[in-house]
């Protein structure tokens, strides 16, 4: 297993077969680089490095910036703090290594928690300073290079790294990197093994690019927060029990601030292999038993206060996960939103989330939101199971001007007949996943509370008989299908849907309906 090859390792490797590794290299032999190991690291995986390292970064700090250089070795840290205007750089073959705390020595303590907005946001999303590398407030920082952060030592936010339970003993972590209102961050070319609770979590961070990541993980990915200006492209995330890539606009800094401008290009997530095996390439699978449980996806939201704003996400690939979702419960926006040329295979609940509810979890009189402005091309999805891909607003806010084109939607299909005819609960105030509806009477797609759906070339097949239609209206209204191929039997089943119409689809006549109508078509 990789982590065993690490311990083994750091048992091995010894300060005097290191010692040449201690000068900076020749490439970085130039004025702003410096090596944490003239700074005292042992690199040695049994000293405690974080020290020497900080040492090394004030340093560089105080001389107005530069680069710290962190050679092979493996260095036990408890927390390293991070300073505007410095690079750090983990070498291929040197681990950043998340240590255990011990009854006398641990992390930086979270910072307390503020009563005014304690219950606006999960607990996690609070907290920043109990991470093996945090940064507040900075500018101009990279964390770079082909090493590894291997987070050990930190928790999983389920109870076993309670922090606040002792504030005045050791501390412990949850987070790999935590920043809070940065700007200027760049975060390329490492690897991330086992990262906490989040292995990335970025709040209020302006101006960040964030590339050639590999990040095989225990629970969330990247979680990005609150951020303005963001680009996230050519990463790997395992996560199994998680979200993978997840922008997210909590109420974690007190006001309800809206993530815009993120492109997502280029990324692999996936949720069915065993934490470590991506990144030691054996890619052994989780058990059969594991499937209900599996995450690993691309999804904005939960946390939804300030919304999602131009947002695209592009030539990505979804294996074994759940699927792309887009999330607003909490009064925040979602609009202008681009997907295109994405493949998935395996998903396990909804290729397609769309939801509009109420949660409202945040400061009391703010309106529900609005989910606008979709367009999604591009898109083969195989293999996904029984659960079709939903568009779900509310009955007095409905999501509006979703369009999808020239896609593919493959499911295992093979339903009971009884599940044609369900009527879903609404669950407005319930948590947004594509399960809280229960069964759904339709293949392909279920659309409830819309106004204005376009679909164009879309293609929904089944690999066994399903008796349930390909598609499901409830609510809608001006929706407009062209070039369809559906599966044999009820194409469309509508429910108070008004301004229909299908045409140029195999196998079936044009259809056009102007009034309110409820029947199969």
């Amino acid at each position: 297993m990789f982590a065993t090859a690490l311990d083994r390792r750091a048992l091995i490797v010894g300060s005097a077969a290191l010692s040449a590794m201690a000068a900076v290299p020749a490439f970085a032999a130039g004025e702003g680089w410096t090596s944490v190991r003239r700074y005292g690291a042992k690199g040695n995986g049994i000293a405690i490095d974080s020290d020497a390292i900080n040492r090394a970064i004030d340093s560089v700090a105080t001389k107005g910036g530069g680069t710290v250089y962190i050679p092979p070795g493996t260095y036990a840290c408890y927390t390293i703090r991070l300073k505007s205007r410095v690079t750090l750089y983990i070498e291929n073959g040197a681990t950043l290594l998340a240590a255990a705390p011990t009854t006398t020595r641990g992390y930086d303590h979270a910072e307390p928690i503020d009563p005014a907005i304690s219950g606006f946001q999960d607990f996690g999303h609070s907290h920043w300073r109990n991470s093996l590398i945090w940064g507040e407030g900075l500018h101009d920082i990279a964390i770079l290079g082909g090493g590894l952060i291997w987070g050990k030592g930190l928790g999983r936010g389920d109870g076993k790294d309670n922090w606040l339970s002792d504030p005045t003993g050791p501390g412990t972590a949850n987070k790999a990197i935590g920043l809070k209102n940065c700007h200027g961050v760049t975060l390329r070319d490492f690897r991330m093994l086992e990262g906490g609770w989040f292995a990335i979590l970025a709040t209020g961070v302006d101006n960040m690019t964030i590339d050639n990541l590999l990040i095989d993980t225990n629970r969330d990915g990247m979680d990005i927060d609150c951020c303005r200006n963001v680009r996230v492209s050519n990463c790997t995330v395992n996560a199994p029990w998680d979200d993978a890539i997840c922008p997210k606009s909590s109420f974690a800094l007190g006001e309800a601030r809206i993530t815009e401008n993120v492109t997502i290009s280029g990324c692999v997530v996936m949720g069915n292999y065993q934490v470590g095996s991506v990144l030691d390439g054996s890619w052994r699978r989780m058990p059969p038993a594991f499937a209900p449980k599996i995450h690993g996806r691309i999804k904005c939201g939960t946390e939804s206060n300030g919304g999602f704003r131009n947002i695209t996400v592009t030539n990505c690939i979804f294996e074994d996960s759940r699927g792309l979702a887009f999330e607003t419960v909490d009064g925040g926006v979602i609009e202008d939103i681009a997907v295109s040329n994405m493949t998935m295979r395996g998903i396990v609940d909804a290729p397609i989330f769309l939801r509009l509810g109420k949660r409202m979890r945040g400061p009391a009189g703010r309106p529900i939101g609005s989910l606008k402005r979709v367009m999604i091309d591009n898109v083969v999805s195989s293999g996904a199971n029984m659960l079709p891909s939903v568009i779900a607003g509310l009955a007095d806010h409905p999501i509006e001007d979703i369009a999808i084109s020239d896609s593919h939607f493959h499911h295992v299909g093979g339903a009971p007949a009884s599940m044609a005819t369900l009527r879903p609960p609404e669950a407005e105030l319930g948590y947004p996943e594509a399960t809280m509806f229960g069964d759904l009477p339709a293949t392909g797609f279920f659309a409830r509370h819309v106004r204005g759906l376009s679909m164009r070339g879309v293609e929904v097949t089944t690999a066994a008989l399903d008796p349930r239609p390909a598609i499901r209206l409830d609510d809608v209204v001006d929706a407009d299908f062209a070039g369809m191929r559906l599966p044999a039997g009820v194409g469309y089943s509508l429910d108070k849907v008004r301004a229909f119409s299908s045409v140029d689809a195999r196998g079936r006549s044009d259809r056009r309906v102007e009034g309110s109508f409820t029947g199969t078509v």
